[in-house]
């Protein structure tokens, strides 16, 4: 209880600030909206440009945003002095990390089928495997999540989280295949990305939304991994901070 109590002060806190929501959410709306008005300009030229090809690395690169959110917020919250106050309550670390998650995941599926209706006008079809590609969102949000909740722990100030949360986007568009096919690419380049969950999490969409089930949770063993490797040693800096304000 103590959980969702923090959970539901920070979403009013994220939900405060519309620009981000819009930017969020409505970016990759925008660019499913570019990459298909530029299908229909080239005509056949290109598969990339397939509707139900690069709506999904399109919905994994919005995701990332949502870390950027929880990693600015945890920033937030200790430049304002905020999580020294809270500090005195019976909050556990495990608590605030909880609180600073779960606002995000309804955002994240909210941005899921936001793209799903963009696609629907450009011929991507409803079928039984869209229920199947937001349920697979929910890790890969969590991956992001994860991600944020490292940086806001590991940095106090909201310029160095800044920074962190660019170059995590930009990981999520030039390491996951968003710009560029990695078998296109191949060699150790493609090795070093499958190294990384970006590109896992953008082959788990793909293979829910094309229906091939047997190929979602190898990827997504790859994106939970990382999600767990982030999120422990996030609770035990945390953890130690809280410490060092008398807890």
């Amino acid at each position: 209880m103590r959980s969702f109590i923090f959970a539901n002060r920070n979403f009013k806190e994220i939900t405060r600030d519309p620009a981000s929501m819009i930017m969020s959410i409505g970016f990759p709306v925008l660019l499913i909206l570019a990459l298909s008005l530029m299908k229909q300009s080239i005509g056949g030229m290109a598969d990339i440009f397939e509707v139900g090809n690069f709506t999904p690395s399109m919905m994994v690169f919005g995701l990332s945003f949502f870390g950027m959110f929880v990693g600015s917020l945890m920033s937030t919250d200790n430049e304002t002095s905020f999580l020294m106050r809270l500090f005195a309550s019976p909050l556990t670390a495990f608590d605030y990390i909880i609180g600073y998650s779960l606002p995000v995941l309804p955002l994240a599926l909210i941005q899921g089928i936001c793209c799903f209706i963009t696609a629907f006008f450009f011929g991507l079809s409803f079928n039984v495997n869209i229920i199947l590609t937001l349920i697979v969102l929910i890790p890969i949000a969590v991956l992001f999540i994860a991600c944020g909740l490292f940086i806001g722990s590991v940095f106090s100030s909201g310029t160095s989280v800044s920074g962190f949360s660019t170059i995590l986007v930009n990981a999520v568009v030039f390491l996951g295949g968003a710009v560029i096919p990695l078998d296109l690419v191949g060699g150790i380049f493609k090795t070093i990305c499958y190294l990384l969950p970006f590109a896992h999490a953008n082959d788990a969409v793909k293979a829910a939304l094309a229906g091939e089930y047997s190929h979602i949770i190898p990827h997504l063993l790859w994106v939970s991994g990382y999600a767990v490797v982030l999120i422990v040693p996030a609770i035990f800096i945390f953890r130690k901070k809280m410490k060092g304000q008398g807890r």
